[in-house]
């Protein structure tokens, strides 16, 4: 969900072309390369996003999954985690941090307590819906990645935490495991390598707090969603108080890829220090809803254009963008043509990828009403751990709502502003920071309209007259 500090098409059917040598090819590409998006066919990574295909383990081998995974493994752990290092993966669930390095925390020797890999299927994130398509369409993908990446950590099993209202998915998800169980491919002696290996789903309970790292680990072990203090980090001390890491789906069914493909097939794709393919969705204001894996830097006009269909009423009548769901800065419609769909293109905008979900406002939508629902949901969602969450998403919201009429004064757009920056950067988790981006978004790009309704509103008071 939102486990963040700042807070999908074709088939590739034969999979003796997954191994591939492709290192000089894709090295010379890489250095090159002046322009991204268009993904080919053969650069695709998940091959049935959209349940075109059979999504059972006979079908996903068809298409490449499971193929040689033994070798993977038989490769070893330091290999595993020096690949995802020199791919250049970084985190697809909003945070973007590093991924080998990540995975290198986890301790290379046991100290006698087991080690765990948790899976972050809680997709809470208001416009993210691309980790669910994964589960029910690709779930092997998935169930392969825990595999390579558990063993790259030296894990004993892994845990997918299901968002609760993924009902669906998690029955798709644990019909995938019982058949990789039955095939071989997890459980005692996974894949024949010697290596056991479990898989386990947890439906949660619908909470989006539960989408940060620790407090889905307190909600694993029972209790309520609430975030621990960090140190210590659960690379030391997580599940059970033993060795874990907490990862996204995405982040993990894109791992067997990588390492079949070599870690220069994912580097050459994107731009430097922002590499791969990524699932995007785009929702709201366009002709075609979708979620579609993109090369990764994309400009956003072309995302919208090209798998969107078109802003409704053309590019001409676009209001804004939110680009990585309802967490990060709105960046508003004259910033959209030159924007770029990675983490440092959206960072020149004082705004983030985030999940990468995509939503599309055109000019029939009231962008302070917009923000303000945003508002509510945060104020919703918060634990109340911490006060300035607390107290602030309220406070927050109920100007927000004052807006939305234009009953307020100007004064309280900077006492907006400011209670916004009261509460980020003060939270034990990242919960404040989303709550508060998307307000000074608003404030940053839109004061004039916060101005102007404030003032509409004065005028029709003054000209109604004492009641």
């Amino acid at each position: 969900a939102f486990s963040c500090k700042m807070l999908a098409v074709g088939a590739r059917t034969r999979a003796f072309r997954l191994a591939r040598p492709l290192t000089a090819l894709v090295s010379s590409r890489s250095q090159s390369k002046t322009s991204f998006g268009n993904l080919s066919d053969q650069d695709r990574i998940f091959t049935n996003i959209y349940g075109e295909h059979d999504r059972g383990v006979k079908g996903s081998m068809k298409r490449g999954d499971w193929y040689r995974t033994k070798d993977l493994i038989g490769k070893g752990a330091d290999w595993m985690i020096d690949e995802f290092k020199k791919s250049g993966l970084r985190g697809r669930g909003g945070a973007g941090f590093p991924t080998g390095l990540k995975y290198s925390f986890m301790p290379k020797k046991s100290d006698g307590r087991p080690s765990y890999l948790v899976i972050n299927a809680d997709e809470s994130e208001p416009g993210a819906c691309k980790d669910r398509e994964i589960m029910r369409n690709d779930p092997q993908k998935l169930i392969e990645g825990c595999l390579v990446v558990g063993f790259s950590m030296r894990a004993k099993a892994a845990y997918i935490y299901i968002r609760g209202e993924f009902a669906d998915e998690a029955i798709t998800l644990n019909q995938a495991i019982a058949e990789a169980y039955k095939e071989g491919l997890i459980g005692k002696n996974a894949c024949g390598t010697g290596y056991d290996f479990d898989v386990y789903v947890h439906r949660g309970a619908g909470a989006y707090i539960c989408g940060e790292e620790t407090g889905l680990i307190e909600s694993l072990e029972g209790k309520q969603g609430k975030p621990r203090l960090k140190p210590p980090f659960p690379a030391n001390v997580g599940l059970y108080g033993c060795p874990t890491t907490v990862t996204n789906v995405e982040t993990v069914a894109v791992c067997p890829t990588i390492l079949r493909r070599g870690s220069a097939f994912f580097a050459g794709l994107g731009r430097k220090n922002n590499s791969g393919t990524k699932l995007y969705n785009i929702i709201g204001c366009v002709n075609n809803p979708t979620t579609v894996e993109e090369e990764m830097s994309i400009p956003l006009r072309e995302l919208i254009e090209r798998h969107g269909g078109g802003v409704t009423g053309g590019w001409d009548n676009l209001l804004c963008v939110i680009p990585g769901g309802v967490s990060v800065p709105v960046v508003p419609a004259s910033l959209c043509n030159d924007a770029i769909m990675d983490y440092d293109g959206l960072k020149e905008y004082a705004s983030g990828l985030g999940t990468a979900s995509v939503i599309v406002f055109d000019k029939s939508c009231d962008i302070i009403k917009g923000i303000a629902r945003i508002a509510q949901f945060f104020k919703h969602e918060s634990c109340g751990q911490c006060t300035p969450c607390r107290e602030g998403c309220s406070w927050m919201w109920s100007i927000m709502m004052r807006m939305v009429e234009g009953n307020a004064d100007i004064a309280e757009i900077n006492m907006l502003d400011s209670i916004s920056r009261q509460i980020e950067g003060h939270t034990i988790c990242a919960l404040g920071d989303a709550a508060a981006w998307p307000v000074q978004g608003l404030i940053r790009h839109y004061r004039p309209e916060l101005e102007e309704r404030i003032n509409a509103y004065k005028a029709r008071a003054a000209s109604a007259g004492p009641h």
